[in-house]
């Protein structure tokens, strides 16, 4: 059920869900809450602290019942055995040096104020990713022929169309490469991904350690039959030495209907008895893996001059003047790129739940410290002046909640224009579609020459929503907006009052 509500949350595509309901479905997720927390010291991002009471209690159950990461793999777990003649698992080395380590260095950047590996780790994250990227688009296109056929055939027009306005490549390849990844390793090693790498699973395996209610085997009724072991898709059960990795087990109790002998128990338990030491086992192959990852993260971070400069877009076609942009544009609520880059994820709950498509995901907008993370592309569409969604969808507090009022003054970046690109001036001809749109009208037309109006724009009173870049018609652009590196309150817009003839006489 779980899991239906999560992807439900990041799989609306007609953007119509509350944002109350799903911040009642992201509430429960460990990392999110935990970096909003840490940003607000609010309790509606208090969600980690119960995970982790809960697992005091009762070991690693988010793992097994709110990681949405996590369940997929046992959809996967289940889906093979269902499926082939290999149904048994087996006792895996903890490979303790490696995932402590990758817990160690995560933390070690989370605590110099960076996000950046969750990024690449953090389950809910990740899940949103593969949702976002690449299960929505296939969703949308499914409706899409659905409404086609619907209204072509039937004339029945209940299901709408929807829009897709833009697909992140560089995100979706990302998505795809892991989550082939995910698959294999789910299908050959069960939940590896989540004892060796995911520092989630990691952390919360030290509290389990002490857990109160934890799995244990009867010294006298069991028989090291191997049955629990066989069942155990964490590879956590030692049946030689009668002992299990509670750091590791994950409490989904196969093991438990699985042994005959009643040898396997769960229940109340604070004894702390010495387990065997277990000695770890060296595999070339995943310290290959690991060591080709972050070399590839190691020349990234060497190129991170190079890719960075892909935030200034160089126009193309005709036009004179290239559009440079010195900042990329965060969402109203952000409150500076710094600090959307120190707490965002990449989760994409915004993009999902943004209605004019307006947030993407983005690869090196903000350089290497903030790969993935959504930007506000003004190529695909604007920021409507109303809306509050990502604030109000974002579980990290990387986009803090804004009331509709301040969100209508919040400054994210400023408009710039470019006369020599404006078909006003190159073509003699009328336009506007910048003033037109612009909501605050930080963007008027004034006389010119000949009868035509050029713009004439009015930086103070601009929030950057991008209606004037979306609507623009030349290539390069000849107004764009500037992002502010951090966020700034606009001045309020004059509101002139009409001139109201008044006339004792009957107007009739």
């Amino acid at each position: 059920m779980f899991l239906i509500l999560t992807f439900v949350v990041f799989l609306d595509i007609s953007s119509s869900l509350s944002t109350l309901f799903v911040g009642y479905v992201t509430y429960i997720q460990f990392v999110p809450s935990m970096l909003g927390f840490i940003d607000s010291i609010s309790l509606l991002f208090s969600g980690f602290i119960l995970v982790l009471v809960l697992t005091i209690l009762f070991g690693r159950i988010y793992c097994s019942v709110f990681c949405p990461l996590g369940i997929i793999q046992d959809v996967v777990i289940y889906l093979k055995r269902k499926f082939t003649r290999k149904k048994r698992f087996a006792y895996l080395k903890p490979h303790n040096r490696v995932r402590y380590g990758i817990l160690v260095i995560t933390a070690g950047v989370l605590i110099t104020g960076s996000a950046f590996l969750l990024i690449f780790l953090d389950p809910y994250s990740l899940f949103g990713k593969i949702n976002v990227t690449v299960i929505k688009p296939i969703l949308v296109g499914i409706n899409n022929l659905i409404s086609k056929l619907l209204s072509s055939w039937f004339d029945i027009y209940s299901v709408y169309p929807v829009e897709l306005r833009s697909v992140s490549l560089s995100a979706l390849i990302f998505s795809l490469l892991f989550t082939i990844l995910l698959l294999w390793l789910t299908l050959r090693y069960a939940r590896l991904y989540c004892n060796l790498i995911c520092p989630v699973g990691t952390l919360l395996g030290l509290p389990s350690k002490v857990s109160v209610f934890r799995i244990k085997l009867d010294q006298e009724l069991c028989t090291s039959c191997g049955r629990c072991s066989a069942a155990c898709k964490t590879g956590c059960i030692d049946v030689f030495n009668r002992k299990v990795d509670h750091s590791r087990c994950i409490v989904c109790f196969n093991c438990l209907t699985s042994c005959n002998q009643n040898g396997v128990h769960y229940g109340f338990s604070l004894s702390r008895k010495k387990e065997l030491p277990v000695q770890e086992a060296v595999n070339p192959g995943r310290r290959g893996f690991l060591a080709t990852t972050l070399g590839l993260m190691a020349t990234l971070a060497g190129s991170e001059k190079l890719f960075a400069q892909q935030h200034r877009r160089r126009g193309k076609g005709k036009g004179p003047v290239p559009v440079e942009k010195n900042y990329p544009v965060t969402p109203p609520g952000s409150l500076s790129i710094e600090h959307f880059n120190d707490n965002c994820t990449a989760c994409y709950l915004c993009v999902s739940a943004c209605p004019t498509q307006v947030l993407q995901p983005g690869w090196l907008t903000y350089g290497l410290k903030g790969i993935l993370q959504p930007h506000m592309d003004y190529s695909t569409s604007f920021c409507n002046f109303d809306c509050t969604r990502c604030g109000e969808a974002c579980p990290t507090g990387a986009i803090l909640p804004l009331n509709q009022q301040v969100k209508q003054l919040t400054q994210v970046g400023i408009v710039k224009f470019i006369k020599q690109n404006c078909i006003v001036y190159t073509d003699n001809t009328d336009c506007g579609a910048c003033s037109e749109h612009c909501p605050t009208k930080a963007v008027n037309m004034k006389p010119w020459r000949q009868g035509l109006l050029l713009p004439y724009v009015t930086p103070e009173i601009c929030i950057g929503c991008g209606a004037c870049e979306y609507a623009c018609p030349t290539t390069p652009k000849s107004i764009y907006v500037d992002g502010n590196p951090v966020h700034v309150l606009a001045e309020k817009p004059k509101i002139e009052k009409l001139e109201v003839e008044s006339s004792e006489d009957f107007p009739f």
